[in-house]
C-alpha cells in the first residue's frame, strides 16, 4: 500500500458513511410511513414499499460497514462501495418516486454517491488503491 494516503480517499470514506447513514435514514422514514394510502396503491401495496425500505437499510449498513476499508485501501472494499453506490441512486431514485414527501433527502443521498464514485475512481485514488 502506498505511505500516505490521499485526502480525498478519506473524504471518500467519510462521504460513504454519510451516505450509508442517509440510506439507513431514508429507508427507515419510509418504513414507517408505509400506511401512505396513494402511495402504497400507486406502487403495489404495502409490502413491495415495505421491502424497499428493508433493502435500502440493508445497502446503507454494508456500505457503512465496508467504508473502513477504504481507509485501507482495499482494492475489495472499492469495488463494493462502487456497487453499492450504484444501487444506492436506483433505490434512492425509486424512493423519491414511491413517497414524494421525503424526496429531498432522497436527493441529497443521490448527490452524495455521485460525488464518492467520482472521488473513488480519480488517478490518486487508483494509485492508492493499486499499492
Amino acid at each position: 500500500m502506498s505511505a500516505v494516503r490521499p485526502g480525498g480517499v478519506t473524504f471518500i470514506a467519510v462521504l460513504t458513511w454519510i451516505s450509508g447513514l442517509l440510506d439507513i435514514i431514508g429507508g427507515t422514514i419510509l418504513l414507517f410511513q408505509t400506511s401512505v394510502a396513494a402511495t402504497v396503491e400507486q406502487f403495489g401495496g404495502a409490502s413491495q414499499l415495505i421491502a424497499s425500505a428493508i433493502i435500502t437499510i440493508l445497502v446503507g449498513g454494508i456500505v457503512i460497514a465496508v467504508a473502513g476499508g477504504l481507509l485501507r485501501g482495499s482494492p475489495g472494499a472499492r469495488i463494493v462501495v462502487t456497487v453499492f453506490q450504484v444501487l444506492s441512486i436506483a433505490l434512492s431514485i425509486f424512493l423519491a418516486i414511491a413517497y414524494p414527501a421525503g424526496a429531498i433527502g432522497e436527493y441529497f443521498s443521490v448527490a452524495v454517491a455521485v460525488i464518492i464514485l467520482a472521488f473513488l475512481w480519480t488517478g490518486r485514488a487508483n494509485a492508492f488503491f493499486r499499492g
